[in-house]
């Protein structure tokens, strides 16, 4: 048996080129309102593809609200989201006095679909919210004809999806706004933020608007240095440049961090086909390209509990995550306002209640990935 080695779940990877990216800034004078934000912003918008207009913000959290903000919505609205999803995505909409509804996700993928999310249209409904579980693309051109049919708009929570595509089209440029994160051990970090990515330009630069005060124009658009207007009421969710300047570094490693995560995934993956009672979760069809943000197992009939086998693997020392820990109507604060259901929920709660995120970030190598398919294994057949 191989000796015990720490794998943690996730880690940031931060270059030296990262350390100097921000080092410059702070030698500089601009902290916040400066070129790198802006830079960001364009060499994201490049990353995403063609028709991309980008406002980087100070978190996911942040783009989700804003995208609420945008569209007006407000008391008296419903919003449709998955069960399965992010508790952010729930909370952006309760942030503008709207009401979530949630809906329960396919068992294959984690995903939200045109069926479920049309079986809860009502008069109230104005927006479909959804997310693209564990970087996993959702359906989303019925999904996006449906919204039409009906004049909703569609919001796709993209926080772990970054390098995930539809037919080639990045997603979060499929519905009317997507909403990405640059947490710690997302594909690319700024230590903490977001970015707002809009097919339509006039919705991007309402946003930008709303992130910063509602002021009508930028430090660079004043002819008087100190001189604006507000004529909308806004927030400061800005992202520092000292954040930009980070989040470019990593922005140049996109395409590797991709590629690296692809072929962990593929290794991991092909290990744990052998295990019995285990179901990988992975995209549906070949249109449809994963992030590889984790590697998410639900253990269906495998003769062990899910949290038996989370308590082995790190004994062993390999680091897991459950993606999500409970579909959110079933956490305590939209619980007690809206009940809970189980019965709507069954296959967001099997699979929170039944699946294991495991590590295959760049910080990985393939001994380490054999090491944890080696302790999984044994885990289930002790």
């Amino acid at each position: 048996m191989t000796e015990r080695r720490d794998i943690p779940f996730a880690r940031p990877w931060i270059t030296d080129e990262d350390r100097a990216a921000v080092a410059r800034v702070l030698g500089g004078h601009i902290l916040t309102h400066g070129p790198e934000g802006k830079a960001f912003e364009d060499e994201f918008a490049r990353s995403l593809g063609p028709g991309a207009h980008c406002v980087s913000v100070s978190s996911c959290m942040a783009a989700l609200h804003l995208a609420s903000l945008a569209f007006g919505l407000g008391p008296g609205d419903e919003v449709i989201l998955p069960a399965m999803t992010h508790v952010a995505a729930a909370h952006a909409v309760e942030w503008v006095g709207a009401t979530p509804v949630f809906v329960d996700c396919d068992l294959r993928t984690g995903n939200v679909t045109a069926g479920a999310l049309e079986g809860a249209i009502t008069p109230r409904t104005k927006a479909l919210s959804l997310v693209h579980y564990a970087g996993i693309p959702c359906d989303m051109h019925p999904i996006v004809a449906l919204a039409e049919r009906h004049g909703l708009r569609v919001i796709e929570d993209a926080a772990i999806a970054l390098g995930a595509r539809i037919d080639g089209t990045h997603v979060g440029l499929i519905g009317d706004i997507g909403c990405f994160s640059f947490y710690p051990v997302k594909h690319i970090t700024t230590g903490e933020g977001g970015m707002v990515a809009s097919r339509h330009p006039e919705i991007a630069e309402r946003i930008g608007r709303i992130r910063a005060f509602g002021v009508d124009r930028t430090h660079a658009e004043r002819s008087t240095p100190g001189l604006y207007d507000v004529p909308v009421l806004g927030l400061n969710y800005r992202m520092s440049e000292m954040q930009a300047a980070l989040g470019r570094s990593q922005l140049t490693r996109l395409d590797r961090i991709l590629t690296v995560r692809a072929n962990n995934f593929a290794r991991l993956a092909g290990h744990l086909s052998r295990v019995r009672g285990v179901r990988v979760v992975d995209t549906d069809a070949p249109t449809r390209s994963n992030s590889h943000y984790v590697l998410t197992v639900v253990v269906e009939d495998a003769g062990i509990e899910r949290n038996e086998l989370i308590r082995k693997l790190n004994a062993d020392g390999v680091g897991t995550s459950i993606y999500y820990p409970q579909p959110v109507p079933r956490m305590a604060f939209y619980r007690e306002k809206y009940g809970y259901d189980g019965a709507r929920f069954p296959n967001a709660a099997f699979i929170s209640d039944r699946s294991i995120a495991l590590p295959i970030g760049p910080h990985i190598g393939r001994d380490e990935l054999d090491y944890v398919a080696e302790r999984f294994e044994r885990a289930v057949a002790a």
